[in-house]
């Protein structure tokens, strides 16, 4: 067997990967519940007998629902996991081929090193245990966007094991009603991707595209530790954040970064899980969630009638909102797995059992990839609460939207006003304001630096908080004024004469004395007509809190 060959995938440079001793392997038992590891066809786990519905004990939830998911996530690479070839979305078809990803006789695997450190990584990241040896074999199944009939992969000894990914979710009507959970990460293992089939109906004909193929992807097998699609959507997003904060994957699921099949099954509490479903290709996370939710219902609409549920592959019709069947496996397929030939082990080191003399180009040292791992969102989430006094929940949506954290720590760095506010503004104006014109956060018209300034003039009394939102209302139109402007042309700064304001309220009560009556009387409520009387004189140009104060002061006089 020739030597293993590790390849750069920034500059093209090949180096022979020196491999001394092997790893072990810690596996968990074969999993109970809804886990699979086949990308196309039957899972590796053996299926069930049909089951049928009966009564449920007295006091038990009539049903129990079990949701696995298989990831694949395409690694963020300028190459491909054995060949040169760039990866580029939306580049032309077929542009991006190399001789060994049209699968051309002679041609041999060369291993991107950047794809194995972003595995290790994120094995890493999720507190997996890495194996210091590793292999990879062959899947065999013939489909016509798979060139060489079979798919590299590692089915037998994966790179990472026995992880765990925390979430949190909603267990109330309350945003602070939050629970965390945990989901058991079965392995993380390299594997290609396969080609694109176009399928062209107007011809009746299906175009292979070859660009994808051979593109270095992170499967990742979550153990079926969840219940319903909102556990699922949340756990798949936690997931992406982390992806996303390592630099191991752009995890964008509109683009086919981030795809999740979903294993879904039913059964009474207390009795052998039911028979699974797989419902495949699914990206999005609000797609995902419905899918889940379709699904289960739809078990159990089909036991409770005395139907039966098939071991079968579905997919998720989105503008119908429902699973639809795509295949059974009631016939096994078989991959016929065997070692990859042309590839040996993968041995990875750390400090202590680092080859003497090895060249550190030619070997990867886990303990360095630990070393490199950035602020990971959980702990992120706990520095925002603890940095800036904001609750916990308002930090989840921080980081869930994509280039809000960053939006708000730039605002952050420009204005005085206490964070408190600054993220009042930025969750509820600024977010709703994205939300109503359905924009990105890199969309917004609005500057950091722009909201920075209006909170400004708003911390040091220049204008009103109504006044504000009419600035701001004004910066959304993007008419390349700043705040200072507006506030300007408007006229909008606050009354800063006290003797005026003095004035002004003095005048109210005497040109409204049946509200001063009932404020009397006991009505509390009345001193918020006298303020907006004031204000409307004003032209909403003085502080309601200042009205009140000389209000109640002239009052009580």
């Amino acid at each position: 067997m020739a030597a293993p060959m590790l390849r750069w995938c920034c500059s093209g440079r090949r180096f022979a990967f020196a491999r001394v001793g092997c790893g072990s392997c810690h596996r968990r038992g074969p999993p109970t519940g809804s886990t699979s590891n086949g990308k196309r066809g039957q899972s590796s786990v053996a299926q069930q007998p049909h089951i049928t519905a009966q009564k449920p004990r007295k006091g038990e939830p009539e049903w129990a629902a079990v949701v696995g998911l298989e990831i694949h996530a395409q690694i963020a690479s300028n190459s491909k996991l054995f060949s040169g070839s760039q990866v580029c979305f939306a580049a032309p078809p077929n542009s991006l081929v190399s001789f060994f990803d049209a699968s051309l006789p002679g041609t041999l695997p060369v291993l991107n090193r950047r794809c194995v450190e972003a595995a290790v990584m994120t094995g890493l990241a999720l507190d997996c245990h890495i194996n210091r040896k590793s292999l990879f074999d062959r899947k065999h199944y013939f489909y016509a966007d798979l060139p060489a009939g079979y798919q590299i992969t590692q089915q037998r000894l994966p790179i990472a094991v026995n992880g765990s990914l925390a979430y949190s979710v909603y267990v109330g009507r309350k945003p602070s009603q939050m629970v965390t959970r945990t989901v058991r990460v079965k392995q993380i293992q390299l594997e290609q991707d396969s080609g694109k089939s176009l399928h062209d109906d107007l011809r009746s004909q299906t175009l292979i595209d070859l660009n994808r193929a051979g593109i270095g992807l992170l499967e990742l097998v979550l153990e079926p530790d969840m219940s319903c699609g909102e556990e699922a959507a949340t756990a798949v997003r936690e997931l992406q954040l982390i992806l996303q904060a390592l630099g191991t994957s752009q995890a964008n699921m509109a683009e086919g970064q981030l795809r999740v099949d979903a294993n879904i099954s039913v059964h009474r509490p207390g009795e052998p899980l039911g028979i699974r479903t797989e419902v495949k290709n699914l990206n999005s996370a609000r797609f995902l969630a419905k899918a889940i939710d379709y699904e289960i219902q739809r078990q159990i609409n089909e036991l409770e009638n005395g139907g039966e549920i098939l071991n079968e592959t579905r997919s998720f019709d989105f503008k119908l909102g429902c699973t639809v069947p795509m295949r059974d496996k009631e016939g096994k397929q078989d991959y016929r797995f065997m070692p990859e030939p042309n590839l040996p082990p993968l041995l990875l080191y750390d400090s202590g059992s680092l080859p003497s003399g090895a060249d550190p180009q030619q070997v990867i040292n886990i303990d360095q990839l630990r070393e490199r791992l950035p602020e990971l969102p959980r702990v992120t989430r706990q520095r925002l609460v603890q940095q800036y006094g904001m609750l916990p929940e308002h930090s989840c949506v921080l980081l869930n939207e994509v280039g809000l954290l960053e939006f708000f720590q730039n605002v952050i760095k420009e204005t005085r006003a206490e964070p408190k506010k600054v993220t009042s503004w930025v969750l509820n104006t600024f977010l709703g304001f994205l939300k109503q014109q359905n924009l990105a956060v890199s969309e917004s018209p609005v500057t950091p630096s722009a909201l920075a300034e209006l909170l400004d003039l708003l911390d040091r009394k220049a204008i009103s908080a109504p006044a504000a939102k009419q600035v701001f209302e004004e910066l959304w139109r993007n008419e390349g004024k700043t705040p200072a402007q507006i506030v300007a042309e408007k006229k909008l700064e606050l009354l800063q004469d006290p003797e005026a304001l003095e004035q002004l309220c003095r005048s109210t009560l005497e040109a409204h004395p049946d509200v001063v009556m009932d404020l009397k009387r006991g009505n509390p409520r009345a001193i918020n007509k006298l303020i907006g009387l004031v204000r409307k004189a004003t032209l909403g140009r003085a502080d309601p809190t200042a009205i009140k104060e000389v209000l109640e002061r002239q009052l009580s006089s």
